[in-house]
């Protein structure tokens, strides 16, 4: 499920960076008691009560000709459109104000679930007077304090019971796997061309699809996907289009609800840095990965092209070296009837589980292979392994002292579980854990 996006909007100057950073634990927006100070969006992540969900801060909302005022609007409306629960940010020292009344109209269209919050209610004669707020008709305003952080438990708990319920016909046979990338690399046109029909704009503009599109298909075995189309990731300096900033938050979004990860790159302009920083996002998120070659019909080939590009590959991009390679052309659909199969295995090795009496027998292998290092000293002593989850794969390593742990020592152990089992195409776990 797509993880609930809550913004918040209204006025200048009623608080609204301040409750952002409270919820978000951390001082990321600006905070100076100057209207507009605040004009993109900006936005994290943040939780409440085990529930996770994106968090954006807008800009003040003015019906004035000053400067960025319309920019301002546009970015709040962008937000509005976005935004699965909205926080209307209001002032207990002003009071109700011509611009709240007009807001609050913009958000009647909107047809989304609105919170009334009461900011700067700093004493209870201000947390008791807010009866006025009523007019708006947005339901019972909820009195917070930014600067003391009352109220915010309040607050959050009215966020969270607003967020949608996970949808019933996502069901457990369905595999869920999205196309991620940087711009221009044919995302679209893979879906396309793995659909065989046009459900998707295919263009050559960059940043053609803004949002994630979800399409649903069975293959000839009865197999049932969920594809997530994204759109491409740009850099974080170019991210400068009204819409591009939350473009990136919603590719991140459908990374988090997918399986599967296609890792698209365009095979006529080679790997670029920025390629490297999209693969990122999935490798963290632990999501089984396919690094999908587009473009292939382009390039010009002689009898070692393809090795040789998987061996660039491999070398810059070694911490996805668990990910299977393949070269396609969405316009011919060279080796494209590859990939459904391919996903379903990358599927199954993410959700593999392997028993104790299994795993130990391949630590002692491991050990006799390479003994454990000596640190200062002290040796590690790795005494037995244990799965704890799957997707993607996680083990309990119980060892003496976690410290001695080093990561080469852990990539070893990774690699003799790799070479003893499939786990082809997903990011294996592995956690140290200091035996009582």
């Amino acid at each position: 499920m797509a993880i609930p996006v809550v913004a918040i909007v209204g006025r200048p100057n009623v608080g609204k960076s301040t409750i952002f950073n409270r919820i978000a634990r951390q001082r990321i927006s600006i905070i100076e008691d100057t209207p507009g100070v605040t004009r993109d969006r900006i936005y994290t992540h943040s939780s409440w009560l085990n529930h996770d969900f994106s968090l954006i801060d807008t800009g003040g909302i003015e019906f004035s000709d000053q400067p960025f005022m319309e920019q301002i609007r546009n970015q709040a409306e962008i937000a509005i459109d976005e935004a699965d629960v909205i926080v209307f940010m209001v002032s207990a020292r002003e009071g109700v104000t011509d611009t709240d009344e007009r807001i609050a109209q913009i958000l009647y269209r909107a047809k989304k679930d609105v919170i009334l919050a009461v900011n700067k209610a700093d004493n209870p004669e201000q947390r008791q007077d807010i009866y006025d707020f009523y007019t708006l008709g947005l339901g019972d305003p909820i009195p917070v304090s930014g600067s003391q952080g009352t109220g915010l438990g309040d607050l959050l708990d009215e966020i969270v019971s607003k967020f949608p319920v996970e949808n019933e016909d996502e069901v457990e046979d369905t595999i869920k796997f999205s196309l991620i990338g940087r711009p221009n690399v044919g995302k679209s046109s893979l879906v396309n061309s793995i659909l065989g029909e046009q459900r998707v704009i295919v263009s050559n503009i960059e940043g053609t699809t803004r949002d994630a599109i979800d399409t649903r298909f069975t293959d000839e075995t009865g197999q049932k996907f969920t594809m997530i189309d994204t759109a491409g990731i740009r850099k974080r300096g170019k991210v400068y289009e009204s819409t591009e900033k939350y473009a990136v938050m919603r590719a991140q979004s459908a990374i988090d609800r997918s399986d599967v990860v296609l890792f698209v790159i365009d095979g006529e302009s080679g790997l670029r840095e920025q390629d490297k920083k999209v693969a990122g996002y999935a490798h963290e998120a632990g999501r089984a990965i396919i690094i999908v070659v587009n473009k292939w019909d382009l390039v010009k080939k002689n009898i070692n092209t393809m090795q040789k590009f998987t061996e660039k590959l491999r070398g810059e991009l070694q911490y996805l070296d668990y990910a299977p390679i393949v070269f396609v052309s969405a316009i011919t659909k060279q080796r494209l009837n590859q990939l459904p199969e391919l996903i379903k295995t990358v599927s199954v090795n993410q959700q593999r589980r392997v028993q104790s009496s299994i795993l130990n027998d391949v630590l002692l292998k491991a050990v006799a292979i390479t003994p454990t290092p000596t640190v200062k000293g002290k040796r590690l002593r790795v005494y037995y392994l244990t799965q704890v989850a799957i997707k993607p794969p996680t083990f309990v390593a119980f060892v003496n002292d976690p410290e001695l742990f080093h990561f080469s020592y852990q990539r070893f152990l990774i690699n003799q579980l790799r070479a003893s089992f499939d786990f082809s195409g997903t990011p294996i776990h592995l956690i140290p854990r200091q035996r009582k």
